[in-house]
């Protein structure tokens, strides 16, 4: 479909491959609202779609801390204040921390940031989306999900061990899953849900983590993608008509691809979604 006057609402836009999107589809004539931490960094990145959207299109900035809950609950209820429709909603925001830490609700961080923002924005906004359908979700995951052999369910806060990396893929796989569930429950709705690996880019990624971290990723550099071309299978999955009727698939490079064994378990995916759940209905009581 056009995206031109469509509303679209995406996390982690303020830099890299989000940024890449957002100016893409700006350019295309899409209103933007961009999920931002930070004042500073929202007007940064607004001024970049703006320029690439020519002054034909608006830039709306909302602010949100993504590890908190309370703040993922704030965001959604000022996009359905704001936004009588919202035609695609694409989760991308997303990061890795080397060592284990817990947010203020007592929430495993990355899981927090990665999983559990993204499910509980998506289910907020859910039936915005269905009143709007043709609607579109787009979730950012990765081939780092390849790395996790199954969902921790009896460890879901990574209290008997924690890697960073090894985390990251966990979450990653929890993307697909999340996708997977999702989809099954949009069926005949008109709502589409997929997601996709954008591949390594060069972008700020890993860069919070200390000098080891730093200089791994330096070491990449050579070997990463620009962000428009990360940005590329974003883009299509919002604008195009190829995937208008397609739901609940892994893409990279514009192209379906099959995620790992444990990306397609169906059970576990089930089983996922009703933790979530779980677990977003405890944030609301802390």
């Amino acid at each position: 479909m056009s995206v031109n006057g469509k509303q679209i609402l995406i996390t982690g836009a303020t830099n890299g491959i989000g940024l890449a999107a957002a100016e893409a589809l700006a350019a295309q004539g899409a209103k933007l609202a961009i999920v931002a931490r930070t004042e500073a960094r929202a007007r940064d990145a607004a001024a970049h779609i703006a320029k690439a959207g020519g002054g034909k299109t608006t830039i709306d900035v909302l602010i949100a801390d993504l590890a908190s809950q309370a703040s993922v609950r704030a965001l959604a209820a000022e996009a359905l204040g704001r936004y009588p429709r919202l035609d695609i909603l694409v989760n991308n925001a997303g990061a890795m921390y080397t060592r284990r830490q817990l947010t203020s609700e007592g929430i495993e961080l990355t899981w927090a940031v990665n999983h559990l923002a993204p499910f509980l924005l998506t289910t907020l906004l859910l039936d915005r989306l269905r009143q709007s359908a043709p609607a579109r979700i787009i979730t950012t995951a990765s081939g780092a999900h390849r790395r996790a052999q199954h969902i921790p369910f009896d460890d879901l806060a990574a209290e008997r061990s924690y890697l960073g990396f090894g985390r990251y893929g966990e979450t990653k796989l929890a993307n697909i899953l999340f996708t997977t569930e999702l989809a099954r429950r949009l069926e005949g709705s008109g709502v589409t849900a997929n997601c996709f690996h954008p591949g390594l880019v060069a972008t700020g990624f890993n860069r919070n983590n200390g000098l080891v971290a730093n200089l791994g990723m330096t070491l990449l550099w050579p070997m990463a993608r620009s962000p428009e071309k990360g940005a590329e299978t974003l883009v299509w999955l919002a604008s195009s008509p190829e995937v208008a009727n397609v739901s609940g698939a892994y893409f990279f490079d514009k192209l379906p691809k099959t995620p790992s064994p444990a990306a397609q378990d169906a059970a576990a995916a089930r089983r996922l979604w009703e933790l979530s759940e779980q677990q977003v209905r405890e944030s609301a009581t802390t």
